[in-house]
């Protein structure tokens, strides 16, 4: 009974999620997942004191999704105790794979009769599988090896009936939580929305694929599988098949002759370059998707990638430069100038520098090569939070994938980190003629900005004037800032006003004692000795609240 309240509670208000209606998120398909869901809550006692290994268990069981929500978690000790992110970074690890012959009806759904002719072989034991799809090695007609990654039939439909689900779960708890809240859980939502539909459109990976190599052509040292675009589709990738050695094999990789820190160097300066020059960067860089082969580290898995644009590149660099010189005023700027939110004036500059300074002298005592990449982001991001400074939703996958690319390599580098990695190229390119170049650009762009905003300020002072001359301008003023002096003028007059009552009530009274009124109490009439009693209980009231208050 309680489970149909709080479904007719959940869904009593629809949401459009899938306005092109790809997907059946009817009332009926999501009022059966979500009593699926509460089932499997209910299995796994969620509502009581619930182990890190039954959360993970229970995240398997709820499907891709919940999977997928995982391994964000895993990363985010700010938000769950270690022991729980611990075992949710298992998560990563491969699901059980579907039968060969559910995979190849999804193959052939998307070729029909052409499958034969496009694959002369498919190795029926699954190179990996995940919770979104399963990758199968093959051979094409004309010879070339490639990896087949096909998506797990129906897995796309039963997402979009979660993240329906999510969504109206998040715009319920919205109303009820506090407008300071830890999480925008909306925003939340949204983005695990866009998430979801790049991701499970293998189409958009396959362009991912060709942008990243073009953007690393130069580099010799990193890689990626090419992609037979010509053969990918919505629920199939057709790329190069990479075989090598996986970047956490450390014995088979100095078996080989590899310099485990030359590895390590060279990924972290070259995600370094993703994130600051190109704006297209690895958002998941975990171990399953680095493969070293043949002198180069290949990112075998592009599907889920981050963007930056130029002001965001441009902002994050002021963070990383503000960090490695430990300068709190440069960085609370840098992160200002970083923000989304129009309106400064909600922050609290004050507790914000101090608590920037307090952050900085804490990892300032270690050298910068030792600092705690994860723990120091998520700290500046905590902080932010409470002091009302909204960073854009692009720094949650930066901050992710520096923890994940240095906790990959850690190993390998244990006199360096990210953060020193990234200085050290910061500096090398302070010294292009690009950077000048883009500094030229900024600067340009600036003055454009600035000469437009100084017409536009000619313009609306002639109009203000106009108006002015013709009587047709009202000004409204808003001051802010303390209430203090507005309370005490408030009550001066509230003395006033019952000062003039009192002083009415008085002369009030005496007119009326000289009357031949009737009923008289005392020689005068009982209206005038009311209005007598009055006036003095006032009178006494305000000496007194003058005196109690000085």
């Amino acid at each position: 009974m309680a489970d149909n309240t709080l479904l007719k509670y959940i869904f009593s208000e629809q949401v459009e999620v899938d306005p092109e209606g790809r997907f059946d998120l009817s009332p009926k398909t999501r009022r059966a997942r979500m009593a699926e869901i509460l089932k499997i809550v209910r299995k796994h006692k969620l509502m009581s004191s619930v182990t890190p290994e039954e959360f993970r268990a229970m995240l398997e069981d709820l499907g891709p999704s919940f999977v997928k929500i995982g391994q964000t978690l895993s990363t985010r000790s700010e938000i769950l105790p270690q022991a729980y992110c611990d075992e949710l970074s298992k998560l990563q690890a491969e699901c059980e794979p579907l039968p060969f012959a559910d995979m190849l009806a999804a193959l052939d759904a998307e070729y029909g009769p052409r499958r034969p002719e496009i694959f002369a072989e498919i190795d029926p034991t699954p190179l990996g599988s995940a919770s979104l799809a399963q990758v199968y090695r093959a051979r094409l007609a004309t010879g070339d090896q490639v990896a087949v990654k096909v998506q797990r039939p129906g897995v796309k439909a039963t997402m979009a009936l979660d993240i329906d689900i999510m969504r109206m779960l998040a715009r319920r708890a919205s109303r009820v939580m506090k407008d300071d809240q830890f999480l925008d859980l909306r925003e939340v939502v949204e983005e695990m929305w866009q998430t979801f539909l790049e991701e499970t459109d293998f189409r958009r990976e396959a362009e991912n694929l060709e942008e990243f190599a073009r953007l690393n052509e130069k580099c010799v040292f990193i890689g990626s599988p090419h992609v037979y675009s010509e053969l990918c589709t919505e629920y199939v990738l057709v790329m190069e098949y990479v075989e090598g050695i996986p970047i956490n094999q450390s014995a088979r990789l100095l078996a080989a002759g590899y310099d485990l820190e030359e590895i390590g160097v060279k990924l972290l300066d070259n995600y370094a370059t993703q994130v600051l020059d190109h704006g297209f960067f690895h958002a998941d860089p975990h171990p399953g998707n680095l493969i070293i082969r043949g002198g180069q580290i290949v990112y075998i898995d592009l599907g889920i990638m981050g963007r930056l644009s130029d002001r965001d590149r441009a902002g994050f660099t002021g963070i990383i430069k503000a960090v490695g010189s430990r300068d709190a005023a440069e960085l609370k700027e840098a992160l200002i100038r970083f923000a989304v939110q129009k309106d400064n004036s909600a922050i609290d500059h004050t507790r914000f520098l101090a608590d920037l300074d307090g952050l900085l002298a804490d990892y300032g005592s270690v050298d910068i090569s030792q600092i705690d990449v994860g723990n120091m982001l998520n700290d500046i991001m905590a902080l932010t939070r409470s002091c009302r400074v909204m960073l854009p939703s692009s720094v949650t996958n930066v901050a992710r994938g520096l923890v994940t690319v240095e906790g990959t390599v850690a190993a390998y580098i244990a006199d360096q980190n990210i953060v020193s990695i990234i200085n050290d190229h910061l500096k090398r390119e302070a010294d292009k003629s690009e950077m000048l170049a883009l500094a030229l650009q900024e600067l340009a762009l600036a003055l454009r900005a600035s000469g437009k905003g100084a017409l536009e300020a000619s313009a609306y002072a002639g109009e203000t004037l106009k108006m002015l001359t013709r009587g047709q301008l009202k000004v409204n003023m808003e001051m802010t800032g303390s209430d203090e002096p507005f309370r005490k003028l408030s009550k001066l007059f509230t003395r006033v006003t019952l000062a003039l009552i009192v002083a009415g009530l008085f002369m009030g009274s005496s007119m009326l004692s000289l009357s031949s009124m009737e009923p008289r109490v005392l020689g005068v009439p009982v209206l005038a000795a009311v209005g007598y009693v009055s006036a003095f209980l006032l009178s006494v009231w305000i000496v007194l609240d003058i005196w109690r208050r000085k």
